[in-house]
């Protein structure tokens, strides 16, 4: 897994409306990739649950939310309007998992992306990185203390 001090590699994917999203248009902000395995299933429905809740705290501390996993951008916009969801999600269908892989966070084993979560400050340097255990889901405040580190006092 990518660790903190790296360069966060550069990806460009489709969004859930097709629309092209890279990191770099994100330079000067502080990004979460929220790498997940898959769109409707159960932990990942229940993690991407949490972090809507609690969006307007990731918005107090200047950080956007990008999940991304392999699915493809049409089941990423069904999944985020039957779940309500405010993220963008970012569909690394093709090449399957290529952004995933650049993270390191790729299994092979099951062809999906890990749950992973990553912290790109607004220079494009990785600040934070966290791989969870298959099934759990990683809390919000893991990531705002995460966060709250990186702010200066």
């Amino acid at each position: 897994m990518i660790e903190a001090g790296a360069t966060a590699p550069d990806f460009t994917l489709p969004d859930q409306d097709g629309k092209e999203v890279s990191l770099s248009d994100f330079r000067g902000q502080t990004v979460v990739l929220v790498f997940y395995p898959a769109d409707f299933s159960p932990v990942c429905t229940d993690q991407l649950s949490v972090y809507q809740e609690v969006l307007p705290q990731f918005t107090e501390r200047n950080a956007q939310l990008l999940g991304i996993s392999v699915d493809g951008a049409f089941c990423h916009r069904a999944f985020k309007q039957h779940m309500n969801l405010d993220i963008p999600l970012l569909a690394d269908f093709h090449p399957k998992g290529d952004a995933a892989r650049k993270y390191g966070v790729w299994s092979e084993e099951h062809g999906v992306a890990g749950r992973a979560l990553v912290v790109v400050d607004a220079e494009g340097v990785v600040t934070w990185a966290y791989q969870s255990p298959p099934l759990e889901v990683p809390g919000a405040n893991l990531i705002f203390d995460a966060l709250d580190q990186r702010t200066p006092a």
